[in-house]
This record gives C-alpha cells, structure tokens and sequence, in this order.
C-alpha cells in the first residue's frame, strides 16, 4: 500500500481534504492530473461566502457559514505552519442590484431563509444612499445591495500554495502529472489507482476529488457523481487606487489594486474559451455598478469550468457497493476550504463527532428521479 488514503485530485478540494487527514494522523497521497486538465481552483474568484448559499437548503447555509467561521483560525493556522499569508479579509461583502425589484425579490428569499434558520441568518438591505455612504465609488444606477458581515475574500492561488506546503510538512505526499486511467478495488483489499502513463498506486481508501473527472472516475465506484461544467468568465484590470472596502459577489478589488470582474453563467459544455460577447456584457455591468471602472485598462482575462451538480450543492457520498471509496465534489471549495479540511475528515475515517454530511448524500437525485 502507498497509503492508507489516495485523494485523487489536487485542487483546493482535495488539498484541504487530505491536509485534514493528516491533521488526523492518517497516511496520505495526493494524486493530481496535468496542466492540461480543467482546473477550478486556478480559475475562481476567491470568495469566502455566505450569501445566497442555501435559498431552497437551509442545511447548505448551515454548513457554508459553519465553515466561514472557522476561516479565521484555518487561514492562522496555515500561516503558522508554511509561513504564507493568504490574505483573508473577512469584513462583510455585497451583492449589488441594478434593479429595486430584483433587490426586494432576493431580500424576500433571504428573510424565508432566515425564518428557515430560527431566525439565525445575519443580512441587511442596504439602499442606495446607505449604500453611497458606504461605497462611494458605487453609481447612481445601483438600486442597493444585500450585505452580509460573514462573506469575505482570499487569494485563491496563494491558498493552493499554502495547502500544498502544508500538507508536504505534515508528511503528506503529492504526485503531479498523473493523469488517472480508473480507480478499481484491488483483487485482496483496498483500491489501486492507475495511471495513464502505467503508474499504479494502491490504498485502503479512495477520494475522489477530481472535480469534473468524478463524472468518469465515479460510476465505476458505485457513485452516480452527475457532475457537470458550468463556464464562468473573469476580467482583471490594472493596479487601480482603492475604489471598494469590502467585495462582492461581481466585483472584488484585491490587495495589490487589481479589480476582478467577473459572475458569468454559461452552459457550453467542456468549453473554457473566453468570448468577446460575455466579457463585454460582465464589463457593463461592472461600470454601471462602479462608473471608475470605465476609465481602467484591463490586464488579463480568463475563463475556467466549475463544477456544478444538478441542484447546487455539494455532493458527499460513500460507496454502498465499494466501501472505502468516498466521493467529495462541490462548486464553493474556496468557501468550504475550512469545513473540508476541519470537520469533513471526520466524517471520512468514521469519528464519534463527525458531522452528518446525509443530506449532501446522492439519494436525493434518486428520489428526484423517481418523483
């Protein structure tokens, strides 16, 4: 055996994963696929947030602000350890509205959330003078905003770097540039992993955290792992002075001046070009939130391909017909990042106070169908 857990996929899921198990004490590899694979966690936006998540789920926003919380003392801890800053700020953040319908419609959807909650849901409608007061580079054509004191932002790849010398520390082991043929309970016990290039790595137990590759790798396993892609574009410009104090789901400005630009939508398969029409209608949208902006240069633009299940939400399965084999999927891993590295663990080797992750379980997409 190579380990007692193989996480296949080395991506801000899989990484806070395993570093979680080795804070578990459990002997870890990480394997993780090449430049050429799609890759989520290179591409986000880097937000840690609260809002929106779990209109329809309670438990979902139970479960992302149960991992907001614990941000502060995980971004801690990885500085303690690797000595790199991630550069969390987590003063609040906003959803803007261009439109006093569309504001009032999703305020009515997070006070049913709240009521939901027992009445445990922090938000505000801020209008548009409150607003101005608070953002003053905002423009007169945004009707207010949604703010809620939990969200807050990090440096994505800054995050992958931490988590990836954190779990080196830790005696974790991390193998890149292999791109995994299947995953297949071995003939005596446990599972082997194999490689495209003819590698083969055997474990006791699997995890799957290969994003989009769960729709391949999964079926196998026993998982229906209904995994697809969903494009989001994002514009970056240049070194601007500061122009918002706290970020929003749209808008974000980050520590070194950079504003990134971005919340597109697209269902167009597994293509993560960058198109002319979308990153023209995302920059409208951001000068007629933030009228500065339509004096910045951009500098870079990308696209990337999250990963979305049918409702959502996050995915958490165990394998009924390979036991020992977990599937760990989700579209939020930088908000999650906390929760998958503290709290999932333990739901994973089985401990007295693991959290119970059934309602995030694959059954329901069975009980859907058959309804």
């Amino acid at each position: 055996m190579d380990a007692e857990y193989i996480v296949v996929g080395g991506g801000v899921v899989g990484l806070a994963v395993a570093a979680g198990l080795r804070r578990l004490e459990r002997s870890v590899m990480v394997i993780d696929g090449t430049d050429t694979d799609f890759r989520a966690s290179r591409g986000n936006f880097g937000l840690v947030w609260v809002q929106s998540k779990g209109i329809g789920c309670p438990d979902y926003a139970r479960w992302s602000r149960r991992s907001a919380a614990a941000w502060p003392g995980f971004a801690d801890e990885l500085r303690r350890e690797t000595g790199v800053d991630l550069m969390l700020v987590q003063e609040g953040g906003y959803d803007f509205f261009l439109s006093e319908q569309a504001l009032q419609q999703r305020a009515a959807q997070y006070a049913e959330l709240r009521d939901q909650l027992g009445g445990d849901y922090p938000f505000e409608v801020l209008d548009q003078p409150r607003l101005k007061r608070e953002e003053p580079a905002v423009g007169p054509g945004v009707a207010g905003a949604l703010f809620c004191p939990e969200d807050g932002h990090v440096n994505p790849l800054v995050l992958l770097r931490a988590l990836t010398e954190y779990l080196a520390r830790s005696g974790g082991r991390i193998v890149s540039g292999a791109q995994i043929a299947s995953v297949e309970p071995a003939s005596t016990r446990g599972f082997t992993v194999r490689a495209e290039d003819g590698r083969r790595f055997g474990c006791e137990r699997v995890v799957l955290c290969a994003g989009l590759g769960a729709a391949r790798l999964g079926p196998p396993l026993g998982f229906l792992a209904p995994v697809q892609p969903q494009r989001g574009q994002v514009l970056v410009t240049e070194k601007l002075r500061p122009l918002l104090r706290r970020p929003s789901v749209t808008i974000r400005q980050v520590n070194e001046g950079g504003v990134q630009i971005g919340d597109s939508k697209e269902n167009v398969g597994y293509d993560d070009r960058e198109t002319l029409a979308t990153t023209a209608a995302i920059a409208r949208r951001a000068v007629a939130t933030i009228p500065a902006l339509a004096r910045a240069r951009l500098v870079r633009s990308w696209a990337a391909l999250r990963v979305m299940s049918p409702d959502g939400l996050p995915i958490y399965q165990r394998s009924s017909a390979h036991p020992g084999a977990f599937l760990v999927t989700c579209h939020s891993g930088i908000t999650l990042a906390a929760a998958h590295c503290e709290l999932l663990p333990k739901w994973l080797v089985g401990a007295d106070d693991a959290p119970s992750m059934e309602v995030f379980g694959e059954a329901r997409f069975n009980v859907r169908a058959a309804a």
